[in-house]
């Protein structure tokens, strides 16, 4: 009878203070309005760290010197083109406050672009793409590579690099150098577009 008893005094008291910690948690989730903490969440990100918000796209105006970025446009509402391989991040240098902002290429190259473009930050993933070797030839036709023929490796019909007595390019008596499978030369600065009039 006694245990009985000191059993039923002991699980009264576990649930009074159970519900006495229910009681004041939501006491404090009532007395805390939504609004406050949206402000709160508004003001965290005021004074974050641009650089800490990787993923995020935004016009370049808006982003500070030093920015690491990515997928950047070339005319505003364009959509990214540049900067959109394995690996690759581009670098503000100059603070965005005029109407254009540098910025440096993988390649080095210093390119103004438009201030109102948008841009992410952070560095494309997969930094490891160029460093994985094929294990055979099927594996780049698996990518839907063809393999690739030299011109000096086929016969007159196919290329006007072919034929001849080893590898010369030259066909004919004076030779006619390098040139495109469909005859026009490579080289020289030939001008392939259509010539304009001049005045």
């Amino acid at each position: 009878m006694a245990v009985s008893l000191w059993r039923s005094r002991n699980a009264s008291s576990v649930l009074n203070l159970f519900t006495n910690a229910v009681r004041r948690f939501s006491s404090e989730v009532t007395n805390t309005s939504p609004r406050s903490t949206r402000e709160s969440m508004m003001s965290q990100m005021m004074y974050s760290d641009i650089n800490s918000q990787i993923g995020s796209c935004m016009p370049l105006s808006v982003m500070r010197i030093g920015t690491v970025i990515h997928n950047i446009e070339l005319n505003p509402g364009q959509g990214g083109k540049l900067v959109r391989a394995a690996g690759t991040s581009a670098k503000i240098l100059k603070e965005p406050t005029s109407a254009y902002c540098l910025i440096q290429l993988p390649s080095g190259v210093k390119k103004l672009i438009d201030s109102r473009c948008r841009a992410t930050v952070g560095v494309v993933s997969n930094p490891s793409h160029g460093d994985r070797k094929l294990r055979k030839a099927g594996h780049s036709r698996w990518l839907g590579r063809r393999p690739v023929v030299r011109g000096v490796a086929m016969n007159p019909v196919d290329h006007p690099h072919g034929g001849g007595e080893g590898k010369s390019k030259s066909s004919g008596r004076w030779g006619r150098g390098s040139r495109t499978p469909w005859g026009k030369p490579t080289k020289s600065g030939y001008k392939t577009g259509p010539l304009k009039r001049r005045r």
